[in-house]
């Protein structure tokens, strides 16, 4: 496999949440370094957080697994059980349906990265812990529910 310029590969800005959410997500980005390198089983991507971004709404997934390392500065893991702070080179794991809602905030000064892998499941659910929000991804495809699976018009 030949080594992957990271200067070459493409930075992914903003969400593909709807509003209001979309907007919180200012100060990530993200570079696709297993979609650059061909991978089609699993995700690999590179996720910067600005000074006081996030990473997320917190979440947990259905069908897919997670793993992120810590490779700058400093991330508040933020889930159920309360927050915790990794630093380079800690690492989390989140199995698939497992409902522990999380997500990464960077309280620093500084900008923070991770590295986060995951399964690519042909179709996953993801359901958001703090607002009555859900997706169901099939095929690349997003859908937007409410936690009742219907479809989704903006905050109740």
């Amino acid at each position: 496999m030949p080594k992957l310029d990271l200067a070459q590969v493409p930075v992914k800005t903003g969400s593909i949440y709807p509003e209001p959410y979309a907007s919180m997500m200012q100060g990530r980005s993200s570079l696709r370094l297993g979609q650059a390198g061909g991978l089609t089983q699993f995700g690999v991507n590179l996720v910067r957080l600005d000074p006081g971004a996030l990473s997320s709404l917190r979440h947990w997934h259905l069908n897919e697994d997670e793993f992120v390392m810590v490779t700058k500065g400093v991330c508040t893991l933020v889930e159920d059980q309360g927050e915790t702070d990794l630093h380079p080179g800690d690492c989390a794991a989140f199995p698939a349906n497992t409902p522990n809602g999380h997500h990464f905030i960077n309280r620093s000064a500084e900008p923070a990265e991770f590295l986060v892998i995951g399964t690519k499941a042909p179709r996953e659910v993801a359901t958001y812990s703090d607002v009555d929000l859900r997706v169901e991804m099939e095929h690349g495809t997003a859908r937007f529910t409410y936690r009742d699976g219907t479809d989704w018009r903006g905050p109740r």
